[in-house]
């Protein structure tokens, strides 16, 4: 039987719209059904355009009893719904908010209507008296306690970290606002917030500190974005002539200790559209991160796999972001493996895809490079060289590549004068034109700096820095440690590559190749 096509919900987040209107629709009601029936108060972070502000919109209509909209779904014979719940619904999502006066505007029209849909008036002045009383008054005319569901509940500090005072005036507008949740206690039925980050309970949540965290549980790693299994599922038809493979090295790999998942919006764009394109990436282009990467002179192989502590990835805080939390937290790194040490856990981080390594490649050069045009032709001819095989010409492309940066931008430019600056421009060239790369590779021998593979072929680099002369180690370590024999049960040519820096140059010194 030929799977049925249905339209496809880019950009959709409500869920009425979804089921009614023809599109496809992944069920997540038995995560819904599962988080009402364990507890009342919940948290979960996921990046951006992960299906969050869906899978709200989702619980409140489940709360709201809007029965039709369930049937064939997994909720629809478990849910009483002859019990109607008044939903109070904030959302921060829409628009950018620079000041505290803005923010209290904000919540305050957020309050106002909600007050209109439940049909409630009340007599309070200040921001957390008004949400004590609406969800007070709301209990005591609808009969049942009350729904709080709040998305993208960090946005407005988010949107203002390179302005430290105006974060702070926000996180500090958003406590008080928060802060009401707890005194309501009696008066609620279920809690559910949402955001991009993990502020620290004690600086945003000391008065909401019985939130349950399901960011990192098992359980719910899949309560947000598609499967394997939904990919196969609900998109078979939609999969006719594309690489499923391809789809998966592109997409896949997105990990909260559970399931991976892919990005919905990246699905959904490229059955649209029928290319493969970093669509999410494209969205919004973290200039945060990438300034703040290049401030902390970010060596950026070591991207390639970060470690940290649970401990670590969950500390957020305007005055304190820790490079994998917030790299992590905003979906440019994702989880590989966990461990445990001691109390805590010691957790793996990787790129998630292709589309993200590329693409936050990409990014990064820009800051490490003063020409991005003349970098998109370094990055092509690079990756040609490679990909046929013809390396006669590396030394040529590697200086030229290095030439191209003037003295006077690097003498200004912080990033330039540190040893890993060097290894840094020619990883990410590399990685920005997607190829496959593993950085320190563990041989029986020692690391590897680089290897890569493209085209059946693998290539082993070894960087080194000099002062002036070069010196010929780079190729010489990789011949005396052996580095090639891991790779030889592959079956397919290898080159080691020695790279020498010379710092008084700043530029190439030398390049050897041979093959391994």
């Amino acid at each position: 039987m030929i799977a049925k096509r249905r339209k496809l919900p880019i950009g959709i987040q409500t869920f009425a719209e979804i089921v009614t209107e023809g599109y496809y629709y992944v069920d997540k009601t038995p995560f819904a059904y599962r988080l009402i029936e364990e507890g009342k108060h919940y948290f979960l972070s996921r990046p951006r355009r992960f299906g969050k502000s869906l899978f709200l919109d989702t619980l409140a209509e489940l709360f709201e009893g809007n029965e039709s909209l369930f049937r064939g779904l997994f909720v629809h014979d478990r849910w009483d719904w002859s019990v109607r719940y008044p939903v109070v619904r904030i959302s921060f999502s829409d628009g950018v908010l620079q000041t505290r006066a803005e923010l209290d505007e904000k919540i305050l029209e957020c309050l106002q209507e909600n007050r209109q849909r439940l049909g409630v008036q009340g007599a309070h002045r200040s921001i957390s008296g008004q949400l004590s009383e609406l969800i007070r008054l709301a209990h005591e005319r609808h009969g049942q306690r009350v729904v709080v569901l709040i998305d993208e509940y960090d946005k407005p500090i988010l949107d203002n970290l390179a302005d430290r005072d105006a974060a702070l005036a926000m996180r500090e507008g958003l406590r008080n606002f928060y802060s009401a949740i707890k005194g309501a206690d009696a008066h609620l039925r279920f809690v559910f917030l949402t955001g991009v980050s993990k502020f620290s309970k004690v600086s945003l949540f000391s008065g909401l500190n019985n939130l349950r965290d399901i960011t990192l549980s098992e359980d719910y790693s899949a309560i947000c974005g598609y499967s394997e299994s939904d990919v196969d599922k609900v998109f078979a038809a939609e999969l006719a002539g594309l690489d499923r493979a391809e789809i998966r090295r592109w997409y896949n790999g997105y990990n909260w200790l559970g399931d991976s998942v892919y990005n919905p919006f990246d699905l959904l764009l490229l059955f649209r559209e029928r290319s493969f394109r970093p669509w999410w990436f494209e969205t919004g282009t973290p200039t945060f991160l990438i300034k703040l990467l290049t401030e902390r002179k970010t060596f950026t192989p070591r991207l390639e796999s970060l470690h940290s502590s649970s401990t670590l990835l969950s500390t957020f805080d305007v005055d304190t972001i820790p490079t994998e939390a917030l790299m992590f937290q905003a979906g440019y790194l994702t989880i590989e493996s966990v461990e445990p040490m001691g109390a805590e856990g010691y957790y793996t981080l990787r790129y998630p895809n292709l589309e993200v390594k590329q693409g936050l490649n990409v990014a990064l050069l820009s800051s490490l490079m003063p020409d991005v045009g003349e970098s998109l032709q370094h990055r092509r001819a690079l990756y040609l060289m490679l990909r046929s095989g013809d390396l006669s010409g590396m030394f040529v492309e590697l200086r030229a590549l290095y030439a191209g940066i003037p003295h006077a931008w690097a003498d200004n430019n912080p990033i330039a004068r540190y040893e890993g600056y060097y290894a840094s421009v020619f990883y990410s060239h590399l990685a920005g034109v997607g190829l496959d790369i593993r950085v320190e590779d563990a041989t029986n021998h020692g690391r590897v700096d680089m290897t890569v593979k493209c085209n059946r072929r693998i290539y082993l680099f070894e960087f080194k820095v000099v002062e002036l002369a070069p010196e010929g180690g780079a190729l010489r370590q990789l011949k005396d440690k052996a580095y090639a024999e891991k790779y030889r049960a592959d079956g397919v040519p290898i080159y080691l590559i020695g790279v020498e820096f010379s710092r008084a140059e700043r530029n190439v010194a030398r390049v050897e190749i041979e093959a391994g």
